[in-house]
């Protein structure tokens, strides 16, 4: 699988994330690393990172690792992030990366979309300035449903 083509992908796909100049800077299955860059536009009336900035950070990357996990299924799904939490855990200076990983086991996700033709799973996030230090945590709720679901018994 190319993932440094899907993260181009991905930037040109989401222009909001582009717009802020998130670097997508690794995908794998599941996993993911998306950088927000430090720019004075995207403080706060502090000088930290504003936490809009800290939010999309933490929503794109936990995107990545959806797209890591289903890659090879993309054309087949609509994904959307149906709920979100982050907590803000201390004020974020500089460069932010955020690591994301699927909260769920790609294959039973895969298995269960296949199946009932959607699925729901989490993706937690951990934010980390420069420094190394933890910033916030965010957990992104991922609803994905098959563009054409199975026929089943039922009318819909």
């Amino acid at each position: 699988m190319d993932f440094e083509k899907i993260a181009k992908g991905m930037s040109m796909a989401v222009p909001f994330a582009d717009h802020l100049e998130l670097e997508i800077a690794s995908i794998s299955e599941g996993e993911a690393v998306v950088i927000l860059p430090e720019r004075p536009e995207l403080t706060n009336h502090v000088g930290t990172q504003h936490a809009g900035a800290l939010f999309t950070v933490a929503e794109t990357a936990s995107g990545a690792a959806f797209v890591g996990a289903f890659a090879e299924r993309m054309g087949d799904v609509t994904p959307l992030a149906k709920r979100a939490e982050i907590d803000y855990e201390l004020p974020a200076r500089g460069q932010v990366t955020a690591n994301a990983k699927l909260g769920m086991d790609r294959n039973e996700a895969l298995e269960r979309l296949d199946a009932e033709g959607r699925v729901e799973f989490p993706c937690q996030v951990e934010l980390f300035a420069g420094d190394g230090t933890r910033v916030a945590t965010a957990t992104v709720r991922w609803h994905v449903r098959l563009k054409d679901p199975p026929v089943s018994g039922r009318i819909r």
